[in-house]
């Protein structure tokens, strides 16, 4: 199923807003594909440059730098899996199904959507699971969130902790349960395909990071509803 999506995103971001120009989505939509394929340690503007066959000044008149990229990608990213969140759980009222559906949400791949940028959802994924943490495990991360940089990711993390008190009213942690499931479903893929030792995946096992996390929340929680 595609869907039809639009975001604003926070301004602080860019220092051109990308979706108004063809080249502006030309950076961020190879911008995505490059950093899938290379990493982001070996990302630069001069090969996202020589990609799209553009200039770096080019590029560097829409973002400041490539940690900024990052940031808007995963932004972008954040926006996306909020608005596929409201779009599940409209009908649901369990909060069961609703944490259930969540988890859904976290650890499969992207549905398509119908978007400006025309992202490639498996190579942002990916991304995601492998490079999100270089996002915020930076040493000026006190001034870049008094930018409200991180709200979408933020606000995410609020809906689960809403959804987690909805189920078991007297858990006194769930902002902290709700990061952690977000943190964990990107890590335990990772680990699991790249690191698999420090996990407990069992080869060709089938979703195992969902697997995992609904025993870890439902292990936790007590069905108060």
């Amino acid at each position: 199923m595609e869907f039809q999506v639009s975001f604003e995103l926070n301004n602080k971001l860019f220092l051109r807003n990308p979706e108004k120009t063809d080249l502006g989505k030309q950076i961020v939509k190879n911008a995505v594909e490059l950093i899938h394929s290379i990493g982001f340690e070996n990302f630069t503007f001069k090969k996202l440059a020589i990609e799209i066959k553009t200039t770096e000044a080019s590029i560097y008149r829409y973002f400041e730098n490539k940690h900024r990229l990052l940031l808007y990608i995963l932004n972008w990213y954040w926006s996306y899996i909020q608005f596929l969140v409201d779009y599940k759980l409209q009908n649901i009222s369990n909060p069961k199904l609703k944490l259930i559906s969540i988890l859904e949400i976290l650890t499969n791949n992207l549905p398509e959507s119908n978007d400006k940028l025309e992202l490639n959802k498996d190579a942002l994924n990916q991304i995601v699971i492998s490079e999100s943490s270089k996002c915020y495990l930076v040493k000026d991360i006190t001034d870049i969130n008094k930018e409200n940089i991180f709200k979408p990711y933020k606000d995410l993390c609020a809906k689960i902790a809403e959804i987690i008190s909805e189920y078991d009213s007297g858990y006194i942690y769930p902002r902290s349960l709700s990061s952690t499931i977000i943190e964990s479903s990107h890590q335990q893929s990772f680990f699991s395909k790249n690191l698999p030792r420090l996990t407990d995946f069992k080869k060709n096992e089938l979703n195992y990071t969902y697997h995992f996390l609904e025993n870890l929340i439902f292990s936790i929680l007590k069905k108060t509803y």
